[in-house]
């Protein structure tokens, strides 16, 4: 558990820095044990005005800090990093150990416990863009001299922009790939579906409301089933069961679409022709739906 009384130095007010100072304040971290290290002027003022934090330089965030989150972008990396083991190498040798925590990304811990003290614990994350809301996921690995502790002392503060899970290093290019760059997939979904809904005569305005609520609401299913692996759920699982729901919609509206047909072609008391109607259409309505099962399944394989 992350202790109540620990200062946190955010190296970086950018979009990732003020994501982790919001949710830390959000989560009932006390501004005090707070500092930012930024160098924009306008950046400085706003994060000020904003958070009443205290926003100060490299050097003064990280000698009284007992968690330092380097979160620069990956080309100032090599001079802020020096900046830190400057300022890391000053502090005096009775205070709390310092974690370094780095969410630069394709910045490996060994880069990092190279320029550092000897001995230094880091922690590499990788969040996603989600947690500027509060709404994202992030995946911890820990370097050769981090334990398990400082693991679970650094999930506690990324806990407060979203989930956290823990992954070998190794594994980090792959979480890159798959929810680093996940969230671009799922708004290239949402313009697709939108633009459709356009096309088929709907307003935008009304295409994206149906299209956002409709994503929440899948996002929703898979929280409460996939994640808890209720039933056994997968991805498929739930593919299948809203093909048959739509199936049976299907059916419904053939026979209602039967029975029109007959009354209209003045069969109205032959409900044989009525029902073998239905049948019929259903079963075209049935294979055209699992034809497109089929097809996303040949796809995604």
């Amino acid at each position: 558990m992350l202790s109540r009384m620990a200062r946190i130095a955010i190296i970086g007010g950018g979009s990732i820095g003020e994501a982790l100072l919001s949710g830390l304040l959000r989560s009932g971290r006390q501004v005090k044990d707070l500092v930012v290290a930024e160098k924009s002027p306008d950046r400085v003022k706003y994060l000020s005005d904003t958070y009443s934090v205290l926003v100060t330089t490299v050097s003064d965030a990280v000698d009284t800090a007992t968690y330092v989150i380097v979160a620069v972008k990956p080309a100032d990396a090599g001079n802020v990093v020096g900046e830190i083991a400057d300022a890391a190498a000053k502090v005096e040798s009775d205070t709390a150990e310092q974690v370094f925590v780095s969410v630069v990304a394709g910045v490996t811990t060994s880069f990092y416990e190279n320029k550092l003290p000897a001995g230094s614990p880091v922690i590499r994350v990788m969040p996603n863009a989600p947690v500027v809301v509060g709404g994202g996921v992030s995946a911890l690995a820990r370097g050769r001299f981090a334990t398990a502790d400082h693991l679970k002392e650094v999930s506690a503060i990324f806990d407060a922009v979203g989930g956290v899970l823990t992954v070998p290093e190794s594994q980090l290019d792959a979480v890159t790939a798959v929810s680093g760059s996940g969230p671009a997939y799922f708004f290239l979904l949402v313009e697709a579906l939108v633009d459709a809904g356009v096309g088929a005569g709907l307003t935008r305005s009304v295409a994206t409301d149906l299209v956002v609520q409709t994503m929440a609401g899948s996002a929703a299913i898979a929280t409460t089933l996939l994640l808890s692996n209720a039933a056994g759920a997968t991805p498929r699982l739930i593919i299948v069961i809203v093909t048959i729901l739509l199936v049976c919609l299907l059916c419904m509206l053939c026979f209602r679409l039967s029975s029109l047909i007959a009354r209209t072609l003045g069969r109205t008391g032959n409900a044989v022709f009525s029902r073998l109607l239905g049948m019929l259409l259903a079963a075209y309505s049935v294979q055209f739906v699992l034809d497109g099962v089929a097809a996303v399944r040949t796809t995604s394989s």
